[in-house]
């Protein structure tokens, strides 16, 4: 599982079945929908990867992804065009990104490399924050990884990883889902291996210039 990322997980998961689905839902062909993907995520693993880094953002991931049907999504795309999953992309954006404007920008970039039409990319945005979601929450539902996260919920972690998404307690949880290799949790990469779970595609961008534009404003 080594250098697994938000892309291979939606790929890989149920046979790509929910890239399937997105693209039937929207009127787009295969290709074109995992252009979308590939396009959209780093917005979505980016605002994901600010979370948590700042304090308390690791539990509340943590919470987020043991807590409701996350992980049952993937295993049923229909629900992918079920209003329900809709609104909760919706929450999802307004909580990793902050800003419309930073979901418009993003849709506006991923149109200049996709071909597709900006406002059909932000229709997608939310369903595919719902599917990131899913594909995280899959990750984490097994029963020797969901008891260790709620160790650490409980605040057994061990001593030195206290500093929320860092030090010890990152690597450890990137290691558990699956992150990057053990060069990634030095004191360079704050989120250990978990920053590469969240990376979008294995290439480390981040859209961090469009966080940094908007956000400021």
């Amino acid at each position: 599982m080594a250098g697994l990322n938000l892309f291979d997980m939606l790929a890989q998961t149920n046979n790509g079945a929910g890239i399937a689905q997105l693209a039937q839902q929207f009127g787009i062909d295969e290709a074109q929908a995992q252009s979308a993907i590939s396009a959209l995520l780093p917005a979505i693993s980016s605002g994901l990867k600010r979370n948590v880094a700042e304090p308390g953002g690791l539990q509340s991931l943590i919470q987020a992804l043991q807590n409701g049907s996350h992980g049952e999504l993937l295993d049923q795309p229909e629900r992918l065009a079920d209003e329900e999953t809709i609104a909760d992309g919706n929450s999802i954006l307004g909580h990793i990104l902050g800003s419309r404007d930073v979901s418009r920008a993003a849709a506006d970039r991923a149109s200049e490399s996709t071909g597709l039409p900006s406002s059909l990319l932000q229709q997608m945005l939310p369903v595919i924050a719902s599917m990131a979601m899913s594909a995280l929450s899959k990750q984490t539902g097994n029963s020797s990884i969901g008891g260790m996260l709620s160790g650490m919920l409980a605040g057994n972690a061990p001593q030195g990883g206290s500093r929320a998404g860092g030090g010890l307690l990152g690597g450890m949880l990137g290691s558990v889902l699956g992150g990057g290799a053990a060069a990634s949790t030095g004191s360079d990469n704050p989120l250990g291996g978990l920053g590469n779970l969240l990376d979008a595609d294995g290439d480390g961008n981040s859209m961090d210039d469009i966080f940094d534009m908007l956000n400021r404003r």
